[in-house]
Parts: C-alpha cells; structure tokens; sequence
C-alpha cells in the first residue's frame, strides 16, 4: 500500500455530517491513551493529521480521511479517559454506536489496545459490541518498542486470553518507533478493504 494522498474531510457528530457512504472504510479505535493518533501518522506517513497530545481525550468527534481518494479512514473519540465527564463519555458511546450502526460502507476496525497492560473493561465492551454487530476487527497491540521482544509473547497471550481471541497470533504487535507491524498493517487494512491494493 503507497500513501500518495491523505487529506483530513471533517469531523462529525451525526450521521448526517458524514461524507456520502461511496468509499469503503476502516476506522481506529481504542483507549484515549493508546496511541491513536501516532499509529494514523506512521501508517498514512503524514506528521501532524491527526492531532496527538500529552492530554489524553483529544479525539472527541468522529474525524474522516480520505485517502487516495479510494477509501477512507475514520478516527473515533478514544474512550476510557477518567479525566473526561462521565456524561461526556457518554455522549462519545453513544456517537460510536450510531456510527457503526448507520455506517454501511465500513469494512472494519483497527481496535487498538496497549501491549503492556491488560485490556481494560472498555476494551473488551468494544470488542464485544463489534462482534454482536459482525464488524471484521483487528486488534492491533500499540506500543510494542516499550517492552522487550521476550516479553511480547506472553503479553499477547493475555491480550488473546482477555478478549477471548483464539489464537494471540491474531493479534498485530505494532510500534510507530521501531517499524514493528507497520507492513503487516498496511497489508491488513488491503485485506480488509476487499483485498485489492490499487495503491500500489
């Protein structure tokens, strides 16, 4: 997959502020503080499009790319945060659901969670809806450069374990600083958006 266009559309609420449903789609989710945005960056090679911060909670709408113009990819508010108003959080639940409800073009999910810690009841609350709802998702373990090669395995293998996942090959370890899972990544998303790379 070659990035050779990448542009921020909008940001959106309600469905009727989405980009008309003609492209397919896959979005990111995951924890406010797991690195959404810096795995955008890395994978669309574009410093800056998506908006990272020390403060986690920064994503609180649904943002759209368009890339290449053949397809896009959605950004969805991180959850999680325990800073953000309860109230808040909810209304960032409840946007995300009516997303993957109404959004008929989507493909799938890059649902991120962090190698390092045991996914939380959040994470496993997104897993499960996607699930209910048969979305195709990827768990991508973020920040694969914080812990040792030795370690990877066995954090895998809670990952799998806690999020009911067969096999803890299933899940991609990625890093945005040492290139762990950055192809296989882009190969992912090619599979997921029907299997045919017109980017390259």
């Amino acid at each position: 997959m070659i990035i050779r266009q990448a542009e921020f559309l909008i940001s959106a609420v309600r469905p009727a502020q989405y980009p008309p449903a003609v492209l397919p789609e896959v979005a990111v989710c995951g924890r406010s503080n797991v690195g959404k945005s810096t795995l955008i960056n890395k994978l669309l090679q574009r410093k800056g499009l998506a908006k990272t911060g020390k403060t986690p909670g920064k994503t609180r709408l649904i943002n759209f790319f368009a890339i290449n113009g053949e397809w896009y990819l959605v950004d969805l508010p991180g959850y999680g945060f325990a800073k953000v108003p309860r109230a808040m959080q909810a209304e960032w639940g409840k946007m995300m659901a009516v997303y993957f409800a109404e959004r008929k073009n989507l493909r799938g999910v890059l649902h991120l969670v962090d190698i390092r810690h045991q996914p939380t009841e959040g994470d496993i609350a997104m897993l499960t809806m996607l699930r209910e709802r048969g979305i195709p998702a990827l768990v991508v373990a973020t920040k694969a450069d914080k812990i040792s090669r030795g370690a990877r395995e066995r954090q895998l293998k809670l990952l799998a374990r806690t999020l009911l996942i067969e096999d803890h090959k299933l899940i991609l370890p990625f890093s945005a600083e040492d290139g762990t899972g950055q192809a296989e990544l882009r190969a992912e998303i090619v599979t997921l958006l029907g299997g045919d790379d017109k980017s390259t």
